[in-house]
């Protein structure tokens, strides 16, 4: 029987954030509670994310997280614990259904945005499924993946934005396909990390300039087409077993937050 779908209040920003890759209970639960918090404080809807697989790692040699079966668990503590929604990421249509059972989203990676089969078994799941556009993907193609999770008998798709590939070691943002992937009906979620990322550039490694970050999160629900904003966030950064040149300190969050709120609610004061 396929499982339900997340339900958010369409009128309310809201917020995936977490590690990018389950490195230990402990630390998804530090994480949690502490954004569980502001974003209560704010009003503002939250979905945890951790990988329990990294499968797409640029060396070998790179850690990849617990796997499918410790990983779960641990998202399942952190929903239990905190009552909130817990979202993750899969690479083979293998992993759906068991992700399925625990997770309220199932998120598929940019790099296979395109892979029929691991849409359908997603679609099957009746879970949300979040769908990150291939840094190689034009807006205008997302309306082929919504399609085919569609015939699957997925009905809860979002659509998230994460850069667009540009030369090499080099993402770039056109604000502009929020509001293509937004004609879909589909919520829209701008992923401000990844978007700063600079894939390979240390050769074993991403680089990447969060610096920027803010400035991305502003400028995406300041274009009215945004209903959601992702993030990877740790309490050290620099320690982060996954995407340190990317990842925002755990302490950055809550302004960060204040601002994408005080914009979200400005934002539906103009429509």
């Amino acid at each position: 029987m396929p499982h339900a779908a997340l339900k958010l209040d369409p009128g309310r920003l809201f917020i995936v954030a977490g590690p990018c890759v389950i490195e230990s209970q402990d630390l998804c639960h530090t994480i949690a509670e502490r954004v569980a918090e502001i974003c209560q404080k704010l009003n503002i809807q939250y979905v945890f994310k951790a990988s329990f697989d990294k499968a797409n790692r640029s060396s070998g040699a790179s850690f990849r997280g617990p796997g499918m079966d410790e990983g779960l668990a641990v998202l399942a503590s952190v929903k239990d614990r905190f009552g909130i929604p817990v979202l993750t990421d899969i690479h083979e249509a293998a992993q759906a259904a068991p992700a399925a059972v625990v997770v309220d989203v199932l998120q598929i990676p940019a790099f296979l945005a395109r892979q029929t089969d691991l849409l359908i078994a997603c679609g099957e799941t009746g879970r949300t499924v979040n769908v990150k556009k291939g840094q190689f993907m034009s807006p205008q193609e997302m309306g082929n993946a919504i399609q085919k999770l569609k015939a699957a008998g997925g009905d809860s798709t979002w659509l998230c934005e994460r850069g667009t590939f540009f030369g090499y070691n080099r993402l770039v943002n056109d604000f502009t396909a929020l509001a293509e992937m937004k004609i879909f009906g589909c919520p829209v979620v701008f992923d401000i990390t990844h978007s700063t990322q600079q894939p390979a550039a240390q050769g074993t490694q991403s680089g990447g300039s969060p610096q920027f970050s803010p400035l991305l999160a502003r400028a995406a629900i300041a274009t009215g087409c945004v209903d959601g904003i992702f993030l990877e966030c740790h309490p050290e950064p620099s320690k982060a077993k996954s995407d340190p040149a990317t990842m925002l300190s755990l302490e950055s969050v809550e302004p960060l937050l204040q601002q994408c709120a005080e914009l979200f609610k400005l934002r539906k004061a103009w429509t």
